[in-house]
């Protein structure tokens, strides 16, 4: 599977459904997305979020173990699981994303987002 720059792909489509609990703290958003590899496999996927800076797999279903906001608290990083394929989008797939929206969706993040402007001499 190769990567791009998500930045540089205007006509990528991503519908994204955000759940809203009353709970402390956390982020929990449904997404969906496709990849330009047809055919790309679930495991794929999980590979390649399992090496991906800043975030951490959780996808054992079997097992109950998936992204929970209560788990997420305090923490930078950004958890995803429950990924499985689209049943009619054969480049389509699902996942769960959950994260600290203190942290992630706030503060640490626009650290990051100034981080990054920084290395590419943006800023």
């Amino acid at each position: 599977m190769r990567r791009k720059k998500l930045m540089h792909l205007p006509e990528l489509k991503v519908a994204a459904t955000c759940v809203r609990l009353p709970i402390e703290t956390g982020h929990s958003e449904s997404v969906y997305f496709e990849v330009e590899q047809e055919g790309a496999s679930v495991e794929e996927i999980k590979s390649l979020l399992k090496e991906s800076d800043g975030i951490i797999l959780q996808d054992d279903p079997f097992n109950q173990i998936y992204p929970m906001p209560y788990y997420a608290a305090g923490k930078n990083e950004v958890f995803v699981g429950r990924i499985r394929q689209d049943l009619d989008e054969r480049s389509g797939y699902h996942m769960w994303v959950v994260s600290d929206n203190l942290l992630k969706g706030a503060a640490f993040n626009s650290v990051q987002i100034a981080e990054s402007l920084i290395k590419l001499n943006i800023i």
